[in-house]
Parts: structure tokens; C-alpha cells; sequence
């Protein structure tokens, strides 16, 4: 008996995966740390369904796009906010 898994086996990864933890990635970025908890249970979710469809290397590799995706909006935000505080206090 194989231990392997079939096509039919594997989860498919559906848009509200994806959507779902988006929209927490997004509520927690924007400082609702409520949803924190969403954020880790979708997010797991979709990992564990990408870990049965590709190879550890392209999880790996998925992720490490993600981190950096995240780390670059986030500078980009923490630019926004610091220029929009200079404006602030150069016309007080």
C-alpha cells in the first residue's frame, strides 16, 4: 500500500484561502490585533495546503517571497507615515 498522495487527495488552494488570509495580513497591518489569531489560522491553512502541492524548496522559497514582500510594504508604509509627520510639523 502506498503512502503516497493522489491528485484527488491533495486540498485544492481555493481564492478565499488566499483571500482570507490577506484580509487578516491586512487588518492586523493595519493594527487590529484581534485579528492576529485569524491571521495565524488561515495562514496555516494555506501553508499546509501549498505544502502538499509543491516541493519544500518551493514553499521555502514561496515564503521567503512573502517576508519580503511584507518587509518592503512595510517600509513603504513607515515612509508614508514619517514624511506625513515631517509635512505635519513643518507648518506647525
Amino acid at each position: 500500500m502506498s503512502t503516497e498522495l493522489t491528485q484527488e487527495d491533495l486540498e485544492k488552494i481555493l481564492p478565499e484561502d488566499i483571500a482570507r488570509t490577506f484580509e487578516s495580513a491586512y487588518h492586523v497591518f493595519q493594527g487590529n490585533t484581534e485579528h492576529v489569531e485569524d491571521l495565524l489560522k488561515h495562514g496555516a491553512v494555506l501553508l499546509r495546503k501549498a505544502s502538499q502541492r509543491f516541493s519544500s524548496t518551493q514553499v521555502i522559497l514561496g515564503v521567503a517571497v512573502l517576508a519580503i514582500g511584507a518587509v518592503l510594504l512595510t517600509k513603504r508604509a513607515a515612509d508614508a507615515i514619517q514624511e506625513h509627520s515631517d509635512q505635519e510639523h513643518s507648518e506647525a
